[in-house]
């Protein structure tokens, strides 16, 4: 009766539930209480690195729970490589005895099997010497078959509902690569899905950029390393490995690894997987874990497929992109037009408020230039025009933004910059102009220009495009071919 009672226990846990910690939980409780066990503990198998972790116990000394034993290590070992049970009457007498707690006098080992395969082994552990007759070792034995049902189940159950998600996971991002069309919320967004379905610690997006990789998304619970929109050298591995074979690579302990090279400060293991788009590597999709050994090679097959629609999303948002870059280049010269300065001035105030980093606004102007179109000819004004934005645009910064504000005006916005520095780019402008060789010019072509500065001279569009214009207005008074720095006077005596 009591064979019975223990066995149907057993089996009522096993179909109580399919989640596999609450199922080992009960079972080793079972396990307690009917055998009256101190110790008693569930290892599992990890087929990959050929290690028994102990998954679920009852018992163990504090820390002792976290360690990993090769497959044909200790008795627990001996179990899995022999497949039947192993028992130790007294412990102190067996070599391969390895502590767990500092109370066990015997221990028995029963691998736990699902289809003639190991896939974990239940340790039970006694205070007592020779603590397991014949009978119960019988019993256990029987006992850990409802384990090794459990295990099954809840592995099967386990995996359908992971490819629930990451099938939803693809579905998801399909649509959502159709319907955003905007490059970073759609990485953002990709991210956020990734991390969800495929349950990991953190994930990142690490696209192409002249010859280097930039940290353009990520999202989850780790620490970033690499500052937003940080930049990677492509030669750096595992990205130079990822670019030179096209294949995913996983990186399964980076403990000992630097804070940059991990990229995020608690990242143990990290899968990173090219995103590929008709032949083109893009960059690479990058997955982090806080435990080592956190993938496998079975879950490469959704993630890579998840890579492609990536890939594909990420060069139809580029082609928007572009298509929309066209409606903001000015025709004749190639570089951004008024609409695109409208926009983006917006953007480097908030930016500027936000982080205190300050922003400024040049206004310049050929001089003269009417007179220039009248002497030589529109043909030749509109050249003169195309080499002063070429000038411009060579000699700033690629986070800066030059602009034809309208007939020969220009304006150029500067990020992170004060006055002091705007106003020593400007002048490098003037003098680059000046002395400028325009063929067909028989004469010296020159520029005046404005300099405002935020937040000394404004902290609004109207107020720093004014008093821009002020600095520009000044320069024309005082002869031309020269840089003003607005001031707050010379701005107010303007407006009125």
């Amino acid at each position: 009766m009591p064979k019975i009672a223990v066995l149907y226990d057993a089996g009522q846990a096993v179909l109580s539930t399919f989640d596999l910690d609450e199922v080992l939980q009960r079972i080793l409780t079972i396990a307690r209480d009917y055998f009256h066990l101190p110790n008693v503990a569930i290892l599992l198998l990890d087929k990959e690195t050929q290690q028994l972790c102990v998954r679920s116990q009852i018992g163990w000394d504090f820390g002792k729970d976290i360690i990993r034993l090769a497959a044909h290590e200790g008795i627990t070992g001996a179990a899995a490589s022999r497949k039947q049970p192993v028992y130790a009457p007294d412990v102190s007498q067996d070599s391969r005895y390895i502590c767990a707690a500092q109370s066990t006098r015997s221990e028995l080992a029963i691998p736990l099997m699902v289809r003639d395969e190991v896939a974990g082994v239940l340790d039970c552990q006694s205070d007592r010497l020779d603590a397991f007759d014949k009978e119960t070792i019988e019993l256990l034995t029987l006992f850990s078959t409802q384990a090794s049902i459990a295990l099954e189940n809840a592995r099967l159950y386990s995996l359908e509902r992971k490819r629930a998600r990451q099938l939803e996971a693809i579905n998801t991002i399909a649509q959502q690569s159709t319907a955003v069309m905007e490059l970073e919320d759609l990485l953002t967004r990709v991210c956020s899905i990734i991390q969800h379905a495929f349950q990991v610690s953190h994930v990142s997006l690490l696209l192409r950029d002249e010859g280097d990789f930039v940290m353009r998304a990520h999202h989850g619970e780790l620490t970033p390393c690499v500052p937003p929109a940080g930049r990677l050298p492509v030669t750096q591995d595992p990205w130079a490995q990822v670019i030179t074979t096209n294949g995913t690579v996983i990186e399964k302990d980076l403990s000992a690894a630097s804070d940059a090279f991990r990229l995020f400060k608690e990242s143990a293991s990290r899968l990173s997987i090219p995103l590929i788009s008709f032949g083109q590597t893009l960059g690479v999709l990058t997955l982090h874990s806080s435990q080592r050994n956190a993938f496998r090679e079975s879950e490469l097959q959704s993630l890579e497929s998840v890579a492609d629609i990536c890939a594909n999303s990420i060069q139809n948002a580029h082609y928007v992109e572009r298509v929309k870059q066209l409606a903001y280049l000015d025709g004749l010269t190639g570089i951004f037009n008024r609409r695109f300065f409208e926009l983006r001035i917006m953007e480097e105030l908030e930016r500027a408020r936000r982080f205190g980093t300050g922003m400024a606004v040049i206004m310049a102007d050929i001089d003269q230039f009417k007179r220039l179109n009248d002497e030589f000819g529109h043909l030749l004004g509109d050249e003169v025009l195309r080499q002063v934005s070429s000038i411009f645009h060579q000699q700033v910064r690629k986070i800066d933004v030059v602009c034809r504000y309208g007939g020969e005006e220009f304006a150029v916005l500067l990020s992170q910059t004060n006055a002091q520095q705007a106003e020593a780019v400007a002048e490098k402008l003037r003098r680059l102009v000046e002395a400028w060789q325009f063929p067909g010019v028989p004469r010296t072509i020159t520029i005046s220009a404005g300099v405002a500065a935020f937040p000394v001279h404004g902290k609004t569009r109207d107020e720093m495009v004014r008093a821009a214009d002020c600095g520009l207005y000044a320069a024309k008074q005082a002869g031309r071919n020269r840089v003003c720095v607005a001031t707050v006077a010379l701005a107010a005596t303007r407006s009125n």
